[in-house]
C-alpha cells in the first residue's frame, strides 16, 4: 500500500490554474478539496507560481489544513499540517506546439504524428517527402510557423538515408527560431533510421538543439512510440516551459516532472483502460480545441481537432459541419442569417453563456456536430500500420481486413468519458448524455460519464505515482456516471415493434415493452444499481451477437439511467427539414432534455 495520505495536485492552465486536495480515508483514496485562482504567466505578476500558491490557498483556507509556510509547500503531511507529496500539470502558455517531419507521409510521418499527438502536443503540420510540397515552400513553412519542438522521422533501421537527410536540410535552410525564448535553439528530436544518425548530426548538430532517440519505426511491421514520447515531455519541461516565468521554481516544488495537460489526460484514460481492462473513449471539448482519446485492445491513440471549439473556433464548426448538419439538431425552424450572428457573438464574446432555452439548443447542436467531426478525424488517424506486408487468409479478405483500417471498434466500446464545459456543466446531465450519444453513436452496450470538474489532468499525473489512487479518485469523485446506452446496428425489415425489452433488477421487473424503429426511450436505474436486460431484436438488428438475435446484457445505472436507442446505426435521419425537427422533438422528449 502507499504511504501517501494527503496528495496537492495543481493544473497551470492558460488562463486558469486549480489545485485539488486528495487524502486517504480510511482505506480510499477521495478528492476532499477544491481552489482556483487566475494563472500568473503573463504580466504584471510574470511569475507561474503566483497562480499555484494563490490556488492552493483557497483550497488551505476551505480545508482548515495548513499546506503552505510562506511561500513553501509544507512536505511531509504532519497531522493537520503539509502535504506527502505536491505534483503538477501545466498548458500555460498555449501548450507544446509541434512541426512533425517523415519520409513517407502515410507510413514513418504519420507515425511521427501518433508520437507527437500522445506526448500532449498540438500538431501545427506534418511535412513528408512526398506530400507534394515543393522544397522552397517546405523551407518557408518551417520558418513561419515558429513550433515549440520538431519531431524528425523516416526510414527503418538500416534501410535508405537520402529521404530523411533531405528533410534535415530543409530544417537547416530554414534555420527556424522557436516561438519562446528567441535566444535559444530550437529543439529537434531525430527518431528515424539509425544508420542515418551520423548526417542527421552533421547537418543540425551546428543550427538547433539536437537530440536522438530510437526510431519510432524500426521496421515496417513495428511501431515503438514510446522514448520519442518521453523525449518530448522532457524537452517540453527543459525547453519549452522553462520560458514561462516562474517555471524553474515550481519544478524544484514537484516530486515528479511536470506533464502537460493532454498528456495527464491520456495517462489517466489508459490508466483506467488498463487497470479495469476495458475500452475507453475520452474526449474534453474546449473553447478553441477538442481533443479525443482512445484505447481500444490496448492501444493508445489521441488526437487534437485544433480548429474545433465551442467559442474561439465555433465559426469552424459551422463551416466544417454545414448549416444543414447543425440545423438537424435544432427542433425549431431558424433563419441562416440568425445562426450565423449567434455563432459570431460567441466568437466575439468566448466566456458567454446562453441565456435562453433556444441559444442553449443551439449551443449543444454545434457541441454535437463539433465532437462528430472531432471523432471522425481520430478515426482517421488511430490505425493499424500502413506499408506492412500481411498474409491474409480469405477469411480476412471476406471481412476487409488490411493494415491501415481505423482501430476504432464501437461494438466493443465499453465507457466513453466527456469532459469540457458544455458537457461537464450543461443545466442537465441528461442533455450530455444526448450530446455523447448522438455525436459519437455508440452501438452495442456503453457506459457514458462526465467528468465533474475537469480534474482529469491532475489524476493523469498522480497515476504516475500511485496508479491506485489515481484510479479511485477517478472512479468514485471525477467521473459522474451517467448510465448505459444500449444501441443496435442496421435496419429492421420490419420497422413495427422491432426491439422489445424487459428490465429486471435483482428478481423484479422494473420495466418492460417495446420500440418501433427510430425512437429512444429513458428507463430509470440509478446510481449504484445493477440490471439484467432481455432484448429481443427484429431481423435486420444487431448488438453484435448477429441479425435479429435474441440478447441478454447486464446494464449499469447513473445519474440519467438507461437509454435504450432503437434509432439504427448510422442513425436515421428525415427525408425534408420538417420531418427532422418533429423527429429530434421527439427524442429530446424522451430524453426529458428541455421539458419543466
Amino acid at each position: 500500500m502507499s504511504d501517501l495520505n494527503v496528495i496537492i495536485a495543481t493544473d497551470c492552465g492558460s488562463t486558469t490554474t486549480k489545485a485539488i486536495l486528495i487524502e486517504r480515508k480510511g482505506d480510499e483514496y477521495r478528492q476532499t478539496y477544491r481552489g482556483e485562482a487566475p494563472t500568473t504567466v503573463e504580466a504584471p505578476h510574470n511569475d507561474v507560481t503566483r497562480g499555484v500558491l494563490n490556488a492552493i490557498a483557497e483550497v488551505e483556507d476551505l480545508s482548515g489544513r495548513q499546506i503552505l509556510d510562506g511561500e513553501r509547500i509544507i512536505t511531509p503531511a504532519e497531522g493537520n499540517r503539509g502535504v506527502d507529496i505536491y505534483i503538477s500539470t501545466s498548458s500555460a502558455g498555449g501548450g507544446l506546439q509541434m512541426l512533425v517531419a517523415g519520409a513517407v507521409k502515410t507510413m514513418t510521418a504519420e507515425s511521427a504524428q501518433r508520437a507527437a499527438l500522445g506526448a500532449g502536443a498540438i500538431v501545427m503540420d506534418v511535412l513528408a517527402s512526398n506530400d507534394g510540397r515543393l522544397p522552397h515552400e517546405k523551407i518557408s513553412l518551417i520558418r513561419g510557423l515558429r513550433p515549440d519542438m520538431i519531431l524528425l522521422s523516416g526510414g527503418t533501421d538500416g534501410g535508405t538515408v537520402s529521404h530523411v537527410v533531405e528533410l534535415a536540410e530543409f530544417i537547416a535552410a530554414a534555420d527556424p527560431k522557436p516561438r519562446l525564448g528567441h535566444t535559444f535553439r530550437l529543439p529537434v528530436i531525430f527518431a528515424g533510421n539509425k544508420n542515418a544518425r551520423p548526417e542527421i548530426e552533421n547537418t543540425l548538430g551546428e543550427k538547433t538543439d539536437l537530440a536522438i532517440t530510437d526510431n519510432i519505426r524500426p521496421t515496417l511491421e513495428q511501431e515503438n512510440l514510446f522514448p520519442a514520447r518521453m523525449k518530448i515531455q522532457d524537452l517540453f519541461m527543459e525547453h519549452v516551459m522553462a520560458q514561462a516565468p516562474g517555471y524553474g521554481r515550481l519544478k524544484s516544488w514537484t516530486a515528479v516532472p511536470i506533464m502537460p495537460t493532454p498528456a495527464a489526460v491520456g495517462n489517466i484514460i489508459r490508466t483506467v483502460s488498463e487497470q479495469e481492462g476495458i475500452n475507453v473513449l475520452g474526449v474534453d471539448i474546449g473553447g478553441a480545441t477538442t481533443d479525443v482519446f482512445s484505447v481500444f485492445d490496448e492501444v493508445f491513440n489521441r488526437t487534437v481537432s485544433a480548429n474545433l471549439g465551442m467559442s474561439y473556433s465555433v465559426s469552424n464548426v459551422l463551416a466544417e459541419a454545414g448549416l444543414a448538419n447543425v440545423l438537424r439538431w435544432v427542433p425549431f425552424e431558424m433563419d441562416e442569417e440568425d445562426l450565423r450572428n449567434r455563432i459570431k457573438n460567441k466568437m466575439i464574446r468566448p466566456t458567454t453563456i446562453p441565456q435562453t432555452l433556444q441559444e442553449l439548443i443551439i449551443e449543444q447542436a454545434l457541441c454535437r456536430e463539433a465532437l462528430r467531426l472531432a471523432f471522425i478525424q481520430h478515426k482517421l488517424l488511430a490505425v493499424g500500420l500502413k506499408g506492412v506486408q500481411q498474409e491474409r487468409t480469405i477469411s480476412d479478405l471476406l471481412q476487409q481486413s488490411e493494415a491501415g483500417a481505423t482501430l476504432v471498434n464501437m461494438m466493443s466500446l465499453n465507457l466513453i468519458v466527456g469532459s469540457g464545459g458544455v458537457l461537464s456543466h450543461a443545466p442537465r446531465r441528461r442533455q450530455s448524455m444526448m450530446m455523447m450519444i448522438d455525436a459519437f453513436q455508440p452501438e452495442g452496450v456503453t457506459r457514458l460519464a462526465v467528468d465533474s470538474i475537469f480534474m482529469m489532468p491532475h489524476l493523469g499525473v498522480l497515476a504516475e505515482v500511485d496508479k491506485r489512487a489515481a484510479t479511485e479518485v477517478f472512479e468514485k469523485d471525477c467521473l459522474i456516471s451517467l448510465g448505459t446506452s444500449v444501441a443496435p446496428v442496421g435496419k429492421p425489415k420490419n420497422e413495427k415493434g422491432c426491439l422489445s425489452y424487459r428490465l429486471l433488477v435483482g428478481s423484479e421487473e422494473r420495466a418492460s415493452g417495446s420500440l418501433d424503429f427510430g425512437n429512444v426511450q429513458l428507463i430509470p436505474l440509478a446510481l449504484g444499481e445493477m440490471g439484467q436486460l432481455e432484448l429481443s431484436l427484429g431481423r435486420g438488428l444487431d448488438l453484435g451477437e448477429g441479425s435479429g438475435k435474441h440478447a441478454q446484457v447486464q446494464v449499469t445505472g447513473g445519474v440519467v439511467g438507461l437509454v435504450l436507442d432503437a434509432r439504427g446505426r448510422p442513425m436515421i435521419q428525415a427525408k425534408s427539414a420538417d420531418q427532422q425537427r418533429e423527429l429530434v422533438q421527439r427524442w429530446a422528449e424522451a430524453f426529458g432534455a428541455y421539458s419543466k
